[in-house]
């Protein structure tokens, strides 16, 4: 129901932009697709990990770059850095039906600047759009929390630049590959 949304939000060309978008006008290099990673009903995507580059979700898909996850699909999205969340970057949650509960947004790493959330407040207002930003760390536990309750929850990611690996991590790495390695016959040792 959200892709068939999104065509329409195409086709009315709600987001204002300098480009206008007509068919087969560009069929070059930067063209927007859109890829559906997980079309099975049954299973809501959860995000299992996250790293400097993108993210890792329970279907065994890895998004590059920032994204935003719905309960059963994922776009990649164009903002690299926290300076680009801005109106036109949060359009497309303007028009969503049904309309989002609430939207998670991951900033990437801790920000102490205050300015950022009052840029944000008045989106929120006008399209009556709760938000819960946090750092990415913590807004993908919430964005999973969230999607097992069953709530109409929207997440806007972007990757961490700053990562601490803890014992468990670097445990859990090194039993993932050497998982990788594994034959029926034999175990190569490093």
């Amino acid at each position: 129901m959200v892709l068939l949304h999104i065509g329409r939000l195409i086709r009315r060309q709600i987001c204002t932009s300098a480009r206008l978008y007509k068919p087969g006008a560009y069929e070059g290099e930067g063209k927007t697709t859109l890829h559906i990673l997980n079309r099975e009903d049954e299973l809501g995507l959860m995000i299992d990990g996250y790293s400097q580059v993108g993210f890792r979700l329970n279907n065994d898909m890895t998004v590059l770059g920032s994204m935003v996850i719905f309960p059963r699909s994922v776009l990649s999205w164009a903002v690299d850095d926290v300076s680009e969340i801005n109106e036109e970057s949060l359009c497309l949650f303007s028009i969503l039906e049904p309309k989002v509960d609430i939207l998670v947004i991951g900033i990437g790493d801790k920000i102490e600047n205050n300015d950022f959330y009052r840029r944000l407040l008045p989106f929120s207002r006008k399209f009556r759009i709760s938000f819960e930003i946090l750092p990415t760390v913590q807004a993908c536990s919430t964005f999973n929390f969230l999607n097992s309750e069953g709530r109409n929850v929207v997440g806007a990611m972007i990757p961490p630049k700053d990562i601490k690996p803890t014992d468990d991590d670097h445990v859990n790495t090194k039993l993932r590959y050497e998982n990788l390695y594994e034959t029926e016959d034999f175990i190569l040792k490093v």
